[in-house]
Formats: C-alpha cells, sequence, structure tokens
C-alpha cells in the first residue's frame, strides 16, 4: 500500500509538470492578469471608500482577492507570475490593515510575505519583503478619508519598500525635447520613487503620480506652455495633500505614449508620437537570392515583412546579467523602445513589444505572441555575460542546436527561466530539428550582426565581431516566422558596460538593429501595411 506521503509527493510532481506546460503557463497568466484587474477595482474602491460608511463589503472582496492570489501561486508553481501574485495579494492585505485597521489582514499580509521566500526562494521580490514588513510592526495610522484624486499604483506599503530611505524626493526640473518621431517629456528627480501613469480622455491627457515628491519652488504648481502644440499643448503640476507631486500633459489630439525609467541619474521619461508625414509606397519588387545564392520557399512565394515583434529579454523577477550596476532587463527594454520608435517612423511596418516594463513573460509565452499576432520577424534583445571580465563583442544568434562551447554556454544562460521539463525534451528537439525557418533566420541574423558591428566599430575599433551562431535558445523555438536573438553586448565587461549606461550608446545599439532589420526587409519582395495591433 503506497503511504499517504507519496501520494502527496506525486501529485505535487505532478503538478509541477503540469505547471511547466504552455497550457498550464497560458492559464496562470490568466488568472494573474484578472487578479490584477480586479485588484485596481478594489484599490480604487479603497480610495474612495466613506469613511462613515462599514467596510465590511469591501473587505470581504478583498480578503476572496487575497485569497484567490494565494491559492493561484500553489497552482502554478512553475510560473513566472507567481511570485509576483503573493506579493500583489500581501500588498493589498498590507492596505487593507493600514486602511481599516482590522488585525485579520495584517496577519494576512506577513503571511503571505513569508511565503515568497518559502515558495520562491531566488525570486527578486524576497528582499523587498523587509520593509513592508517593518511597516506593518508600526501601529496603523487612524483611517481618514482619502483625498479625491485617481487611484495610485504604489500605497504605504510599497512606498516603504521602494524608498527605504525614507525623506521627499525633489522633481528638480522637466524638460522638452523634440525627436523626429516623438516629444519627450523627461523628470529629473533626486532618486527613485514609485509612480503611477494614467491616461484620461475628453479633453485627452496623460498624467504621472510621483510618491513622496515635491518639486523645486521654480515649477511647483506651475503650468508650462509647450510650443510643439502637435502633440502637446501643456504641462501642469499639482502638489497633492498626501505627499504626491501630480504632471498633467494636456494633449493637443490622442497620440501613443511609451513611459520608462532611467538611471544614474535618475529619471522618468514619457515619450509622445508625433505624426509622421504620408510616404507614398512603392511599387513592389521581387525579392533577392539569399545568403547562399538560392531562393528560400519564403523568397519563391514572395513574402514579405510587416508586423515585427520585439523581445526585450528578462524582465520582473529574471533580471538577467548583472554587474556594473547595470541590469539586462533594464538595458534592453530601452534599446527595444529605441528601436519600437524608429521602425514606427518607417512606412508599411507595425511593431509589437513582448513587454513594455519591468514586467516577467515565460520564455515561451514571448514567441506565442508573435505567432498569435501572426508577425513576419521576432527579434529578441539580450545583454551577454561571461566569467572572463574582458570578454566582449557582439553575436547573434539563430535558433538550431550546437555543438560550439561558447554557444551552449550563452544558450543554458538564457534558458534559465524556461518552466520546460525533461519530459519535454524529445517534443524540443523535434522542434529544433522541424523548424522550416532555419535559412531565413540565418540570413537575418547575419544581416543584424553585420549592422550591430559595423555601427559599434565606427565608435570604438577594438570592439570584436563574434559572428553569426546557432543554439538552442526556448525564446525562439515554436516561431513560425524567421526569428534571431541579439547579444548586443557583454554587460560583464567594464568598458561595455560604460558605455550601456549612456543613452546615446543604447540609441546606437537600437540604430544599428534598426538597419539591421531593415536590410532584411528589403532584400524581401515589399509588403503591403499590416493591420496595426496595439500591444
Amino acid at each position: 500500500m503506497r503511504s499517504f506521503a507519496r501520494v502527496v509527493v506525486a501529485a505535487l510532481a505532478l503538478g509541477a509538470v503540469l505547471g511547466g506546460s504552455a497550457e498550464a503557463q497560458s492559464a496562470a497568466q490568466s488568472r494573474y492578469t484578472d487578479g490584477r484587474a480586479s485588484e485596481t477595482r478594489l484599490r480604487r474602491e479603497m480610495e474612495q471608500h466613506d469613511a462613515s460608511l462599514s467596510p465590511e463589503s469591501l473587505l470581504r472582496r478583498i480578503r476572496t482577492l487575497v485569497e484567490a492570489y494565494e491559492r493561484m501561486s500553489r497552482e502554478f508553481p512553475a510560473s513566472g507570475y507567481m511570485d509576483n501574485a503573493l506579493w500583489q495579494g500581501a500588498m493589498l492585505a498590507a492596505d487593507a490593515f493600514l486602511a481599516f485597521g482590522e488585525g485579520v489582514d495584517r496577519a494576512t499580509a506577513l503571511k503571505m510575505f513569508s511565503l515568497i521566500e518559502a515558495r520562491f526562494p531566488t525570486s527578486s521580490l524576497v528582499p523587498k519583503t523587509a520593509a513592508p514588513i517593518a511597516a506593518l510592526a508600526e501601529p496603523p495610522p487612524p483611517p481618514d478619508p482619502p483625498p479625491a484624486a485617481a487611484p495610485v499604483a504604489a500605497t504605504a506599503a510599497a512606498s516603504a519598500a521602494a524608498d527605504p530611505g525614507g525623506g521627499v524626493v525633489e522633481l528638480a526640473a522637466i524638460r522638452r525635447d523634440v525627436l523626429p518621431d516623438a516629444l519627450r517629456i523627461t523628470l529629473d528627480l533626486e532618486r527613485e520613487v514609485p509612480f503611477h501613469v494614467d491616461r484620461l480622455e475628453g479633453p485627452p491627457r496623460v498624467y504621472i503620480d510621483l510618491e513622496h515628491t515635491r518639486a523645486v519652488e521654480a515649477i511647483r504648481n506651475a503650468t508650462i506652455a509647450v510650443s510643439d502644440a502637435d502633440v502637446v499643448r501643456q504641462v501642469r503640476l499639482g502638489q497633492q495633500d498626501d505627499g504626491r507631486t501630480r504632471v498633467v500633459m494636456d494633449l493637443a489630439e490622442p497620440t501613443r505614449h511609451s513611459v520608462y525609467a532611467l538611471y544614474d541619474p535618475y529619471r522618468v521619461v514619457i515619450d509622445f508620437e508625433r505624426p509622421a508625414a504620408a510616404t507614398p509606397a512603392s511599387a513592389p519588387e521581387p525579392a533577392a537570392a539569399n545568403e547562399s545564392g538560392g531562393f528560400s520557399l519564403s523568397r519563391q512565394l514572395g513574402l514579405g515583412v510587416s508586423r515585427i515583434v520585439i523581445d526585450p529579454g528578462h524582465g520582473g523577477h529574471d533580471p538577467g546579467a548583472q554587474k556594473h550596476g547595470l541590469a539586462e532587463a533594464s538595458v534592453v527594454l530601452d534599446v527595444a523602445l529605441r528601436l519600437e520608435r524608429l521602425l514606427r517612423r518607417h512606412p508599411g511596418v507595425d511593431v509589437i513589444l513582448t513587454r513594455r516594463d519591468d514586467t516577467f513573460v515565460p520564455l515561451e509565452e514571448r514567441t506565442a505572441i508573435a505567432n498569435r499576432e501572426k508577425a513576419d520577424l521576432f527579434l529578441s534583445i539580450h545583454a551577454n555575460a561571461s566569467s572572463r571580465a574582458t570578454a566582449r563583442g557582439v553575436e547573434t544568434y539563430f535558433l538550431n542546436l550546437t555543438n560550439d562551447p561558447d554557444a551552449e554556454r550563452v544558450a543554458a544562460r538564457e534558458n534559465a527561466a524556461s518552466a520546460f521539463t525533461m519530459g519535454q525534451l524529445s517534443n524540443i528537439v523535434e522542434t529544433i530539428a522541424l523548424n522550416n525557418k532555419i535559412d531565413e533566420s540565418r540570413d537575418f541574423a547575419g544581416m543584424i550582426q553585420k549592422a550591430l558591428f559595423a555601427t559599434l566599430e565606427r565608435k570604438d575599433g577594438t570592439v570584436l565581431d563574434l559572428g553569426v551562431k546557432q543554439a538552442p535558445f526556448l525564446v525562439l523555438l515554436g516561431a513560425t516566422m524567421p526569428s534571431v536573438l541579439a547579444e548586443i553586448s557583454f554587460i560583464t565587461n567594464r568598458d561595455d558596460a560604460a558605455l550601456m549606461r549612456t543613452e546615446d550608446h543604447r540609441q546606437r545599439l537600437a540604430e544599428a538593429l534598426y538597419t539591421g532589420v531593415l536590410r532584411y526587409q528589403q532584400t524581401l519582395k515589399a509588403a503591403p501595411p499590416a493591420v496595426s495591433a496595439s500591444r
């Protein structure tokens, strides 16, 4: 007779395997996304709650969602979203305690913070639990009616985690830069702060709330006119009673925008897309021969490129390589956003990003996004790492098996976040062996590599061309279009890291990738513009 312990172990093992399947990953992501949507609504209710009314109904719904976060972390232990689920549940319970003062929510929050380390000991969220736990040790302030303001992303406990040093951060300046394809608003801050961004219509405007922030006297509560009225009419600042500074950008007309943070020094950047002049489409031309002198099936059929998926590697609890004060995930996201802006200037090109902020996206979901969106190209951007501090250069990969030790090492590092299991090995190998886009992916990789090396060599004659290589990168697995992975520099090399810390170099990298993409596109028949897909 099998013991109860063995039955439990077997069940847990089966759950781990199932948790790593593509179906389970999709279900986990869906559950987590639904949870965040519910949380946003509940937090809005918390902020607008009338202190003269009983919070019983609201608390009951909050606790139900907190339990759902904890339950999904047990059901999908292999999903990269689940440490975040525990964190969101803990923060929601903590903020319920701080708002309404009921001890059961404090106990729940402390329990869920401890579960993050117990279930996900390698998560980057583990060290962040200390500050909110300490905050929960203090008696809650008496509940006051919250100010009538838009929902704030980071609340009391989150602020403690993000700003352990305490104190008010100074918003020193607001700068405006006119770029060929965008109007850039830059908020210069004394140091990093939590912030929340939202968009409103009627009239169209984007606002950003900066926690624990006070603008310098020269711009406090100011209204700053912007001369480039084709995008932003004016920027308004307001100091909120709870220590937030709100920056509102009134738009001349609705337009797309992106928001990201930069470091050393810390600033928040908001880019608004500027309208581009219409360009007449040129007559289609036949595809050129590929690098081997032949014509692949794609070229024989006259297939073109119009929709491109850009994949900034890593993100969320998976920061990638870290060295010299840089994290791979933030560097490649910045380069990807710059590349997107360059590509959107090109007629007939539609661009989709797998992530736009510091969010974890499972490896297998990245190519799934490209397949769902019917993309024509997939470009994954990474920064390299090596145990040899002198290693440097650029290299580009396409999907295939390899016996190159260096390629094996890079693949092992980049595949570390995979949720695949040993039971899926034969399917993975078969998928790689049956990949019918190898020739086109090799050509695409060659053009990306040439553009990267040529661009960087003009600035630094010592950069090395490490060439085009093949390796079994899981982020490229299953892509139905030509797909490559570019290692844009070594983050572990002091000189490369110093360059990657600058905006000029990141723009240079984006321009090199842009050149490679366009060169590949131009070897194929010109394709009609894709129907725009917002992501």
